[in-house]
């Protein structure tokens, strides 16, 4: 792909996933071309369905997430690392959520993509997790699914203002749960 194609491509994904996250499935993909700064047309060349777009769009998000798990351990310790990840994770499950009424169909008909999604983010809490456990942060009894089902649980609470500042203060309690006690 060419680097203006690559550029008008991941601009189309990040605006969709905010404009997911902010008006659910049925954003309008008009208002997300132009947002991205591209016609109509560049849009449907990329992504000929929504349901193209909202793939691509889960997709890139959750690529992005799991990346971000080494990049994070680069310049942070692994707690502060692990905190600022489940954070980010928060911010993922909410763009998932705006896209909640297609996913289901969307996960049942692309062979793979959930058992893909769901080995990437264990993948990467394994990661921290194990920076965490070689610098002696972390117990070593903690199952990476543990932690996405915790963190799992913490998004159940939605995306409100109120909330999100809740979501922030049950990772605090989560975190506390993978300290290991000197």
């Amino acid at each position: 792909m060419r680097a203006d194609a690559r550029a008008n491509h991941d601009r189309l994904l990040e605006v969709a996933a905010r404009s997911f996250a902010r008006d659910g499935a049925d954003a309008s993909l008009k208002a997300i071309a132009a947002e991205a700064g591209v016609g109509i047309g560049t849009l449907y060349r990329r992504f000929p369905t929504r349901e193209d777009l909202i793939e691509a769009t889960y997709r890139s998000e959750t690529t992005r997430l799991c990346e971000s798990a080494s990049r994070l351990l680069d310049d942070r310790v692994p707690l502060v690392a692990m905190r600022e990840w489940m954070e980010h994770f928060v911010d993922y499950m909410l763009t998932k959520q705006g896209m909640a009424d297609a996913l289901p169909a969307i996960l049942a008909t692309r062979e793979g993509l959930r058992l893909h999604s769901r080995e990437a983010l264990g993948d990467a809490v394994e990661t921290l997790l194990n920076a965490g456990l070689a610098a002696g942060e972390f117990r070593a009894d903690i199952a990476p699914a543990d932690v996405l089902m915790a963190l799992g649980g913490i998004t159940l609470i939605g995306g409100h203002e109120r909330q999100r500042e809740l979501a922030s203060r049950l990772i605090s309690l989560l975190l506390d749960g993978l300290v290991a006690h000197r």
